[in-house]
């Protein structure tokens, strides 16, 4: 039997090879391209005020609505034409007579299957004489069928073929139909279709994949511009000691503030006139510095919009306004990369890799760029000014000798009649807007647990180990300040503000009896307090309260419940006092040998085992959330950021990091937080320092949208010499200038007595 192939002449064929194609272009444009009407909610800007910022900032956003309406409803039409096609391909195809249908003789002539020869021939005559090609009703290829099937019925060799091959022709080549119409393969026509495939894959598909590809390896992932990352490295290796003002200049400098590298800036002829004039009114502008590109005119034209921004100064409406509005858009997205570029740095300085070691002082300078952008505040103007129709001229009764309210966490702590005294000159409208706004500001309850994953006593730090801070992260709203659910938040410091660093740190100080500090836990805030002395879980009655010269314990690391409930079930033993309590509670083995039971030995090993499965599986559980966020992704959805001159909605983000502010050296890369909508938790690592000793480090807590909302908590590490493993006589020694080279191995950062040493030196030069 032999193949025939054969081009689709009546387009049938085609027809599936159309349905196809356009079901693997539709399908995924639809999934991702359809508009979602939940998308739009979630992007509103949140708290909306009646002063004249927002009012303005309102009316910005909903000039861009029509637009974004117009592309909506162009993608929804464009989905919906290609759908609609795609159905009528489909019905066609139902509808074709195909030539490929079964061959049936008896129902092509009309006649019952016990019909006679007679009947046959009849039945061929009357409808070869309708369906004859010469006659006006005629049909050729209807008539071909009838002769088909007369023969396959008449002729004895014919009907064997049918009944035998379903063909009275017998065994006939294996047809393959290509899927494209005949007329494409025609001489007439080979000009033209030649011409269209060098248009389309010689001419318009390289065109279009090399136009993508040279813009695509002009950005990092972050969509920044690599000539802007590479101008940041330049800069921070230059300066490792970066102020703010430094640092905003850098900023302005971005490349994606030139005509050049970005088609949206704008140059006009009026630049010429309104630039000097608005740089005439902004101080230490120092527009005439002389490093490339800082005084190139761009630069120059963003660092005095950067200045206008932050001083909150009206620009004209058609010009420059639409300039800073650009400006100030791009800038959260450059800041980020900068915070990038020196946590880098830092790291490679740490590696030996680079001589430079850019300070702590230069990153958290980049960080506080990101608040005052957002709230359009200079760092040495208050907090209060987050708030609408709060001006400059009202801080003096802030500030007043009765009261010193320098956060907005402050404001809210007061009761409402003082509060209202306080801003007795608003009407009770402004006033509503006021509260407003301050119970949709964020409350973070930030909480550090330090803890050597992957070791057998977790809470013992030990030189070279790796340690892991855990940060977990709870976003509150003032709302419930202003209702009064927590009526013992009255202190002033309730929440640790980066202007309290040094009263935080002598206030979390603890020493033991030796005067030596101790590695405590993190203090709670003080709302988080409760009345009374805490009672210890499990036990009876109370117990006195230490003493002042007694040794703060080391903290352990959280029980899982299963350890919690044997635990409890221990201290309920009738023969067991107080002091067997405290050792069951801190879960030494050792304190079961005394509790009576007949097989000491079988019940250590029986809680060693349990010990283990506990922390087996807690690195397990920690394993299977870590593998869900990373195939899950990082949200940029949180909550909306009351920011009237920022000129697009903002979502709150937060830094968490650890430093060593003695040294000012940053300890471990910061972590932006994206997505806490709630409760969110991430882990930090960092290697211990290799000399023992004790050791303070800080974990800042850092938001890139609000002024006065930063946090601090300090921890304090015991490194303890690491164990020394027995060596093996078969395993290689290390070799003698190896050996040296660890002995000899300092620790990069300083210890109490260091620290202590350093403050003495510091007060000297003072």
């Amino acid at each position: 039997m032999g193949q025939k192939f054969q081009y689709d002449e009546s387009g049938n064929t085609f027809l599936y090879f159309v349905m196809a194609f356009l079901a693997l272009i539709l399908m995924p444009c639809s999934y991702y391209f359809w508009p979602n009407p939940d998308k739009p909610k979630e992007k509103r800007s949140g708290v909306q005020c009646n002063c004249d910022a927002c009012i303005i900032k309102e009316d910005v956003l909903k000039r861009k609505e029509p637009r974004k309406k117009l592309k909506r409803l162009a993608i929804r039409i464009a989905l919906s034409l290609g759908w609609i096609l795609f159905a009528f391909v489909a019905y066609k195809i139902t509808q074709t007579d195909y030539e490929y249908a079964n061959f049936d003789p008896y129902e092509i002539l009309g006649v019952p299957l016990s019909a006679s020869t007679v009947e046959i021939k009849k039945a061929y005559r009357k409808l070869s004489l309708l369906y004859h090609p010469d006659k006006e009703t005629g049909d050729e290829k209807l008539f071909m069928k009838l002769t088909k099937a007369y023969q396959a019925l008449t002729d004895d060799t014919a009907r064997r073929n049918w009944e035998k091959y379903g063909n009275p022709d017998g065994p006939g080549a294996m047809s393959f139909g290509i899927a494209l119409p005949s007329w494409i393969v025609d001489k007439e026509n080979s000009v033209w279709v030649l011409g269209l495939y060098a248009l389309v894959f010689m001419i318009a598909l390289p065109t279009t994949v090399g136009i993508w590809w040279y813009r695509s390896i002009q950005y990092s992932s972050d969509k920044v511009l690599l000539d802007t990352t590479q101008l940041y490295y330049y800069f921070f290796h230059k300066t490792p000691q970066m102020q703010l003002k430094r640092a905003l200049m850098v900023l302005a400098a971005s490349m994606e503030f030139e005509k050049g590298h970005n088609s949206q800036v704008q140059e006009r002829v009026s630049d010429n006139l309104e630039v000097p004039a608005l740089i005439k009114q902004l101080p230490n502008l120092n527009e005439k510095n002389k490093e490339r590109p800082l005084c190139f005119h761009y630069s120059v034209k963003a660092r005095a919009l950067l200045h206008a921004h932050l001083s909150r100064l009206p620009l004209p409406p058609n010009t420059l306004e639409l300039d800073r509005q650009l400006v100030i858009r791009k800038s959260p997205y450059l800041i980020q990369e900068m915070v990038t570029c020196v946590s880098q740095l830092i790291m490679l300085a740490h590696a030996g890799r680079i001589g430079r070691l850019p300070t702590l002082d230069t990153i958290e300078s980049v960080m506080k760029m990101s608040p005052m952008i957002v709230q359009a505040l200079w760092e040495t103007k208050s907090p209060m000014m987050q708030l609408p129709h709060i001006t400059e001229d009202m801080q003096k009764y802030f500030m007043s000798k009765k009261r010193n309210i320098s956060t907005v966490q402050q404001f809210c702590q007061m009761k409402d009649e003082d509060r209202r005294n306080i801003l007795k000159g608003l009407s009770d409208d402004q006033y509503a807007d006021v509260m407003k706004v301050c119970a949709s500001m964020p409350l973070i309850d930030f909480k550090v647990q330090c803890e050597v994953l992957d070791d057998e006593e977790s809470a013992n730090v030990t030189a070279g180990a790796i340690v892991t801070v855990t940060v977990t992260l709870t976003r509150n709203s003032m709302n419930s300040l202003l209702k009064g659910e927590n009526a013992l938040m009255k202190s002033s410091h309730a929440l640790t503000t980066a202007n309290d660093d040094q009263d935080e740190d002598k206030e979390n100080r603890e020493v033991d009896a030796d005067g030596n500090p101790l590695q405590v836990q993190n203090k709670k805030p003080v709302w988080q307090k409760k009345k009374g002395g805490a009672k210890k879980p499990g036990g009876k009655g109370k117990h006195p309260p230490p003493k002042k010269n007694a040794p703060v314990p080391a903290i352990k690391p959280a029980k899982s419940a299963e350890s919690a409930e044997k635990t409890k079930e221990m201290k309920a033993l009738p023969d067991m006092d107080d002091s067997e309590d405290d050792g069951a509670s801190e879960g030494s083995p050792g304190s079961d040998s005394d509790s009576g039971s007949e097989n000491p030995d079988k019940q250590m090993a029986t809680s060693g085992n349990e010990d283990d499965d506990d922390e087996w599986e807690k690195c397990q559980s920690r394993l299977a959330k870590n593998k869900e966020r990373a195939l899950e992704g990082k949200s940029k959805i949180s909550h909306p950021v009351h920011c009237p001159y920022f000129p697009e909605v903002k979502q709150e983000y937060w830094w968490t990091y650890v430093s060593d502010r003695k040294n000012k050296q940053l300890v471990t890369a910061p972590y932006l937080v994206t997505n806490l909508v709630r409760v969110e938790e991430c882990q930090l690592q960092f290697t211990a320092p290799r000399k023992p000793g004790h050791y303070k480090f800080t974990v800042c807590l850092r938001s890139d949208s609000f002024l006065g909302f930063d946090q601090l908590r300090e921890i304090k590490l015991d490194v303890q010499e690491a164990k020394r493993i027995e060596e093996h006589p078969q395993w290689e020694l290390l070799d003698e200038e190896e050996e040296k080279e660890v002995e000899s191995e300092e620790s990069e950062y300083a210890t109490d007595d260091d620290v202590d040493d350093d403050d003495e030196d510091d007060d000297d030069d003072d």
